[in-house]
């Protein structure tokens, strides 16, 4: 059975990577299946070869496209201009695999792990958001 995909976008590799870890040993400990989580982040300076701060659609489309899955793919992102490179990137795929991907309001370290979580035990993409969007609402401190 195929399981929803995640598709991490942030300006930052290095966030990204970090996400990805925690989200990945997460999910791992919970189920059998392993969920796939492709990273889209950060951009390379064409001077000086470094990694710099940014988005890039055409990444997130590859992303997407590596790590697909009839079941869907679930997209968080970390800020505003990166959810205007993802809808990019949708733009950039054929009719039907835009179908079934979704750009999650989630925040992106929460809500991928809870999103990696709910992926595992092979819910629908509907039901993956769901849950992610749903961290934006989970206290860490609770105060009186």
């Amino acid at each position: 059975m195929a399981l929803v995909s995640l598709v991490l976008v942030s300006h930052s590799l290095t966030l990204a990577r970090g996400v990805k870890e925690m989200a990945d040993q997460m999910a791992d400990q919970m189920a059998d299946q392993q969920v796939q989580i492709a990273i889209a982040a950060g951009l390379i300076d064409g001077r000086s070869g470094a990694a710099v701060l940014g988005t890039d659609a055409a990444q997130i489309a590859a992303a997407i496209e590596r790590c697909w899955t009839p079941a869907g793919v679930l997209i968080l992102v970390d800020l505003g201009s990166a959810v205007l490179s993802a809808e990019t990137a949708l733009d950039l795929l054929p009719p039907a695999m835009q179908a079934s991907c979704l750009i999650s309001n989630a925040p992106l370290v929460e809500g991928a792990v809870v999103a990696a979580l709910e992926a595992s035990l092979a819910h629908s993409l509907a039901v993956v958001n769901q849950a992610a969007e749903t961290a934006c609402h989970l206290p860490k401190i609770l105060r009186e």
